[in-house]
C-alpha cells in the first residue's frame, strides 16, 4: 500500500491511501472499522477531500468507506463545512472518476447525502444510512421506528434503491467494489478493458425465444435471456430488490463490457413507474458516463396508471429516462422482445430517441397500445363479435414489427437465435463511434 503523498494520509478516523485492488489502483479513504460509527470531525473531511482530489487528478477510481455518526456536535459549523467540501469534491469527480461508497457501520445525517452523490453504494449487512434518526423521526412524525426498520441495508435497497449492492462485511464491500470497476476504466478518457473471453460472438442462442410464454400476457424471468446473450457468467445484476420492474446490469459480450437495460414482466408486467424510470436513468448517465455501450430490451405495455403516480410526478421522472437515453452518446443497441407500446416505446430508447440500432423478434407488437385497449376506446358501443374482429384486424395490420420496419423505425427483424451475435457484431462497428458534444455547460436535466 502507497500511502498519498499529501498533507494528512491519514486524519483522525479516516485512512487516505492509493492501494491495489485487484491489479487495479484505486484512492481509498476509509474510516476506522467500528460498528458504532465516527464522528465527522473536520480534519477527517480533510482526508477524504484530499482523497477526492487525488483521484480526479490522477484519474484513479475512487473508494470511500463510510462509518460515521455524521458531522461532529462539539465541533460545531466547521465540521459542517468540512462534509460540505467533501460533497463537492465527489461532485467534482463525478463523471470523471468512477466513485464508490462501502458503508460498514452507520451513514448519518448530512453525510448520508454523499450516499446520492457517488456512482455506487456496496452496504453492509450491519450498515444503516438514513438523514433524519429514529428521534427526529418520533418527534416530528409521533411514529417509533428502529435505526434497522428506517434504514438498514436491507430496508432501502428495498424501498429506495440506496444500496447498489448488498454484502456480508467490509472485506466482502472492497471484494464487490473489484467487480462493480471490472466493468468500468479508469477515467473518463478511456474504455473499459476487454475481458478474456473464449465465448464465442458469433454462438446462436436458440433457448431465447423459448422463454417467452405462448400467451401474451404470460411473465417470464428476463434475466434469463439477458444471461443467454451476454458471456457466460458475466452478468452483475445493480439494485435488484429496488423498482423490480426494471432490470439494470453490467455484463460482457464477446469480451466487451456493456450495460443493459431490460423490463422485467415478472414484475407490474414490465410497466414503467416513478421508481423504474429512475433507476434505468441513472445506470444509463453511469454507461454514458464511463464509455459502455448500452443494450436495451423492450417487453413493456406502457406507463403504469394512477393518480398517485401521476401526482407524484410521473412526468417528470419519466422525463429523466428520456433525457439519459436523448444525450447519451455510447453506442446504444435496442431489441424488442415482445410489447412495445405507447410512451414507454419512445422512452425505452427507441430509434426516434436516437439508438445505433433497433432490432425486433418476429412477435413484437409496436403500437400505440394494444388491441384490447383499442377496442376498448374505439368500438365502446360495438357488440363482442365486432369488437373480437376489430381486434383481430388491429393485430394483423399495425402489431408487428414489419410495419415499424418499412417506415425505418426498426432496422431488421431477427431470429431471436441470432440476437447475441447481432448485438456482437453491431458492438464491432460501433467500437470507434463518437459524437460532437453539444457547447453549453450543462443541460437541465428533470429531477
Amino acid at each position: 500500500m502507497t500511502t498519498l503523498s499529501i498533507e494528512s494520509g491519514r486524519s483522525g478516523p479516516v485512512d487516505a491511501s492509493v492501494r491495489e485492488l485487484d491489479g487495479r489502483r484505486v484512492v481509498v479513504a476509509e474510516f476506522a472499522d467500528d460498528p458504532v460509527g465516527h464522528p465527522l470531525p473536520s480534519e477527517a473531511s480533510a482526508s477524504l477531500v484530499a482523497a477526492a482530489r487525488r483521484a480526479r487528478q490522477d484519474g484513479l477510481p475512487l473508494i470511500v468507506v463510510l462509518s460515521t455518526t455524521g458531522s461532529d456536535i462539539n465541533e460545531g459549523v466547521a465540521a459542517l463545512h468540512g462534509w460540505g467540501r467533501v460533497a463537492g469534491e465527489l461532485t467534482a469527480c463525478s463523471g470523471v472518476v468512477p466513485t464508490i461508497a462501502i458503508v460498514d457501520g452507520p451513514a448519518v445525517s448530512g453525510p448520508a447525502l454523499l450516499l446520492g452523490v457517488v456512482d455506487a453504494t456496496i452496504m453492509t449487512e450491519r450498515s444503516y444510512a438514513f438523514v433524519s434518526g429514529p428521534v427526529m423521526v418520533e418527534q416530528f412524525t409521533g411514529i417509533q421506528i428502529s435505526k434497522e426498520e428506517l434504514g438498514s441495508a436491507s430496508a432501502i435497497s428495498r424501498s429506495a434503491g440506496i444500496a447498489t449492492l448488498v454484502v456480508r462485511d467490509r472485506a466482502s464491500g472492497f471484494d464487490a467494489a473489484a467487480e462493480l470497476l471490472a466493468y468500468l476504466p479508469d477515467h473518463v478518457d478511456v474504455e473499459p478493458a476487454v475481458w478474456f473471453c473464449d465465448d464465442p460472438a458469433d454462438r446462436r442462442c436458440p433457448e431465447a425465444a423459448r422463454v417467452l410464454p405462448e400467451s401474451p400476457t404470460g411473465s417470464y424471468d428476463v434475466r434469463h435471456i439477458i444471461e443467454m446473450i451476454a458471456d457466460h457468467d458475466s452478468m452483475l445484476e445493480l439494485r435488484a430488490l429496488w423498482a423490480t420492474n426494471v432490470v439494470t446490469a453490467f455484463a460482457t459480450i464477446a469480451g466487451r463490457p456493456v450495460g443493459v437495460v431490460a423490463n422485467q414482466p415478472m414484475s407490474l408486467a414490465g410497466t414503467l413507474d416513478i421508481a423504474a424510470s429512475q433507476k434505468a436513468a441513472r445506470f444509463v448517465s453511469i454507461c454514458d458516463a464511463f464509455n459502455l455501450p448500452i443494450i436495451t430490451l423492450v417487453d413493456t405495455p406502457g406507463f403504469y396508471p394512477g393518480k398517485d403516480l401521476e401526482w407524484r410526478g410521473m412526468i417528470r421522472h419519466g422525463a429523466q429516462l428520456v433525457q439519459a437515453y436523448a444525450r447519451a452518446t455510447v453506442p446504444r443497441l435496442c431489441v424488442i422482445l415482445r410489447k412495445s407500446y405507447g410512451g414507454a416505446y419512445i422512452v425505452m430508447d427507441s430509434k426516434t430517441m436516437g439508438n445505433d440500432l433497433c432490432l425486433a423478434w418476429p412477435g413484437a407488437e409496436l403500437a400505440v397500445m394494444g388491441a384490447g385497449q383499442a377496442a376498448a376506446i374505439l368500438q365502446r358501443r360495438a357488440s363482442d363479435a365486432e369488437r373480437a374482429a376489430f381486434e383481430a384486424d388491429y393485430a394483423e395490420r399495425l402489431l408487428n414489427p414489419y410495419v415499424a420496419a418499412e417506415r425505418g423505425l426498426v432496422d431488421a427483424v431477427i431470429d431471436p437465435a441470432d440476437t447475441r451475435a447481432e448485438i456482437s457484431a453491431a458492438l464491432e462497428i460501433l467500437a470507434h463511434k463518437r459524437e460532437l458534444l453539444a457547447p453549453r455547460k450543462h443541460d437541465n436535466s428533470p429531477l
